[in-house]
């Protein structure tokens, strides 16, 4: 990949294809140039093999260029039928059409699919054959009763669906060998036990041709009797092979074909013939005498597949009615019959009209695609677009659900093709929808070589003395030859002489180490990158070996030949890598690096090494452009200033204009520099720097903005209100301070009152007022 693009290129290349047969057939993209003056110096045959637009660049001519494209013609495109049941005129299932178109032709280039669209289109009151197969062992003797007068009965159901209806019906039970069935004398006239009046065992047979007499089929089943065997499984899949391959003795038309499968036990398959002794694979023929089985002793039970590939090669839909009890191994290999449906069948078959209707609509609402084999290295997808615009892809392309009668589907199938047929012959393959007898044939042609090969001239002198075929404007060597002319024999392809004719001025290397030689001339190799190239008549030149600048070969400003650069215009060095304009070297004041420097491969080259920046217009340690020249505006305008002494000599070298009003730098087409600078008596003026045509201008407003004198009187009443405001501030704060002071003092006495204590025991001084006297005879009387 370069950029998300593939490399087609290298593809074409890497094939090293000798002719153009070959060259088509690696990849859609790839085109022969048959031009003869086409090729360079070093280069091989195989060159003449690239995609189209690399041809283009190298000058190839586009009406020399093989490159054929694949095609589709539709050989039959009959429309899909319209009909309808009510129309009186009835149509031959022969003359319905179902699928559009019905053949075509694919011309097939390698590497280039072709798509075409198909049509589908359900025939309203198509016919329909079904025939009923029925397991005849002694556990479906309740069945049989329900089943005799099934003729009529469904003939009238089934006269909603169609008017083109018949019915058949056959008859199955087990192989007539032991052990599946009892072979002692009276178990072969009567296999059942007790009182019971069994008919003998048999494999499989017709009893009823299809037919549209529904009274005929009643008749023929009511005769029916029950038979019996030992085993559980059932001789079924025998049964189903027989009524696939006969279709003369069955009488199936080319119509709908259902095949109704009822039973109320499992299957036998191919294997289980070995218990009763039989080895041989089932054949797939069909050997009804006299509508009976008569090689079930000789052939094992049919596969599953091989089944799956008879019925489908004979168009039968397949419904398999069993009991609850064996429903999940059917469902199982219904997945595995594609147009098959399983049905729940009541113990005594009271229900089996219900189910044959329900499953015929449940099939017939499906189209599945199949195709026949597929001729090696051609392959096939489907793109469905179903009802109500549903698309499917993948697996689920092949086929749509949901179709009612009437409803018109289409598909888009894309064939492509890998490689040419070994034989080169047309193949044909069919397409068909599953279960019905239509289809479409696709012939398919490849096309294997160029139509410049047709023209070719056998034993050109122009190969070396008739040495090959000139075809597509190259030599096609003969068997035993090789060389661009076919000039050499392979067994002198490594000769010291014809070595030395590949040697650059008489070196050691041959074909530089970048190439081969072929009959003493040297073929370049090839590189990964088809961009890439050797070349020069000993390989010693090459495109992608020149100097590079900033990572780009010739710093993407010119071209690599033969290991030098070619640079393009106003471009020089040896890697394209110096500019020759100086655009990029102007600066803002339009002059060429600022007036300080020299433009060299587009860049500046400062002289002043004060500047630099990529126009020489950075001066980090240089004063602003309005503080350099300050000092000689204000003295030329204003008579003021540091230069104000000097400034006749000094400041001469710019032109002064004085203005009301700047000009602004919209109204200049040259760089204009705004400056506001302030004089020693804090006044400001504005001017402007410029340089025009080499000419200093300098705009300055000619007066001052100075700034208003103080007010006096406000000043002085602001300072002495301030002084008594500042004033009766402190008064009050420290008003405000005793008064806090004065009451913590008066909080601090009463509390202090409050707590003190007046205890006379402690007076020392203190006399009681009391005396007490104790009469010495007194004793408490």
């Amino acid at each position: 990949y370069q950029g998300g693009d593939i490399f087609w290129g290298s593809i074409c290349i890497k094939a090293n294809a000798q002719s153009c047969g070959e060259c088509i057939q690696v990849s859609e993209a790839c085109g022969w140039c048959t031009d003869e003056n086409f090729l360079t110096v070093g280069e091989s045959k195989s060159a003449r093999c690239d995609d189209l637009e690399s041809l283009k660049k190298r000058s190839c001519d586009p009406t020399k260029v093989e490159n054929p494209r694949g095609l589709i013609q539709i050989n039959k495109n009959k429309p899909v039928t319209i009909r309808k049941k009510d129309v009186p005129e009835k149509l031959d299932p022969e003359q319905i059409t179902q699928i559009q178109p019905q053949k075509l032709t694919l011309t097939l280039r390698s590497g280039e699919p072709q798509t075409f669209d198909l049509k589908f289109k359900r025939a309203e009151d198509y016919p329909i054959d079904l025939y009923y197969l029925m397991d005849l062992s002694f556990s479906m003797k309740d069945d049989l009763e329900n089943v005799k007068n099934l003729g009529t009965d469904l003939m009238r159901e089934m006269q909603v669906i169609t008017s083109d209806f018949r019915i058949g019906f056959g008859s199955f039970v087990e192989k007539t060998v032991m052990p599946y069935i009892s072979t002692t004398p009276a178990r072969l006239i009567n296999p059942c036990t007790g009182n019971q009046n069994c008919t003998s065992p048999f494999s499989y047979k017709n009893v009823l041709k299809l037919t549209n007499k529904g009274d005929e089929f009643n008749r023929l089943v009511s005769r029916q009797q029950i038979s019996g065997n030992l085993d559980s499984p059932e001789g079924g899949f025998d049964a189903i092979m027989q009524v696939a391959v006969c279709e003369e003795q069955i009488g199936w038309r080319n119509v709908t074909r259902l095949l109704v499968f009822s039973t109320d036990a499992g299957f036998h398959f191919a294997g289980d013939g070995k218990l009763g002794g039989i080895v041989l694979p089932n054949d797939g023929k069909c050997h009804l005498e006299n509508n009976m089985y008569t090689m079930s002793h000789y052939y094992d039970y049919p596969s599953i597949a091989h089944l799956v590939q008879k019925l489908s090669d004979h168009n039968i839909q397949t419904i398999f009615a069993v009991t609850e009890e064996f429903q999940p191994v059917y469902k199982e290999l219904k997945n595995l019959i594609p147009k098959s449906a399983v049905g729940t069948l009541s113990s005594n078959s009271s229900n089996v009209i219900k189910l044959i209707i329900d499953a015929y609509n449940s099939l017939s609402s499906e189209v599945i695609l199949e195709n026949g084999r597929l001729p090696e290295g051609v392959s096939i997808t489907y793109k469905s677009i179903c009802k109500n615009g549903v698309v499917g892809t993948g697996e689920n392309g092949r086929k749509c659900s949901n179709i009612s009668i009437g409803d018109e589907v289409s598909f888009q199938i894309s064939i492509e093709s890998k490689e040419c047929p070994s034989h080169g012959k047309p193949e044909v393959i069919t397409i068909k929808p599953l279960g019905f007898n239509e289809e479409v044939e696709v012939v398919l042609n490849f096309i294997c070589d160029c139509q410049c090969a047709s023209d070719g001239e056998p034993n050109s002198e122009k190969c070396h003395e008739g040495n090959g075929t000139f075809e597509c404007g190259a030599c096609k060597c003969n068997d035993g030859r090789i060389g661009r002319l076919c000039e050499c024999s392979k067994d002198e392809v490594r000769t010291e002489d014809l070595d030395a004719n590949c040697r650059k001025d008489n070196g050691t290397d041959i074909c530089s180490n970048n190439g081969d030689c072929v009959c003493g001339t040297c073929e370049c190799k090839k590189r990964e990158n088809p961009a890439e190239i050797y070349s020069g008549k000993y390989c010693e030149c090459d495109n992608f070996n020149c100097d590079r600048s900033n990572n780009k070969l010739c710093g993407g400003h010119g071209r690599c030949e033969c290991r030098k650069c070619i640079c393009d215009a106003n471009y020089t060095g040896s890697a394209c890598d110096c500019s020759l304009e100086t655009s990029t070297c102007l600066a803002k004041n339009g002059q060429i690096c600022n007036g300080r420097g020299t433009c060299e491969c587009g860049v500046c080259k400062c002289t002043n090494p004060k500047f630099q920046g990529p126009t020489c217009e950075i001066c980090p340690t240089c004063p602003g452009v309005c503080a350099e020249h300050k000092d000689c505006v204000q003295c030329r305008a204003f008579q003021a200033g540091e230069k104000k002494d000097t400034c006749q000599q000094d400041c001469s070298y710019f032109q002064l204009i004085k203005v009301a009003k700047l000009p602004q730098p919209t109204d200049q087409s040259f760089p204009l520099t705004h400056c506001k600078e302030r004089d020693a008596n804090d006044c400001w003026f504005y001017y402007t720097y410029a340089i025009r045509n080499d000419n200093k201008e300098v705009y300055v407003v000619e007066t001052l903005e100075c700034p208003p004198g103080p007010d006096i009187i406000p000043i002085v009443a602001g300072v002495v209100a301030g002084i008594v405001l500042i004033g009766l501030a402190l008064l009050l704060i420290w008003k405000l301070l005793m008064i806090i002071h004065d009451r913590r003092e008066f909080a601090k006495f009463e509390k202090e009152k409050m707590n003190a204590k007046w205890d006379t025991g402690e007076n020392p001084i203190y006399k009681s007022a009391v005396t007490t006297v104790v009469n010495p005879k007194y004793e408490g009387k």
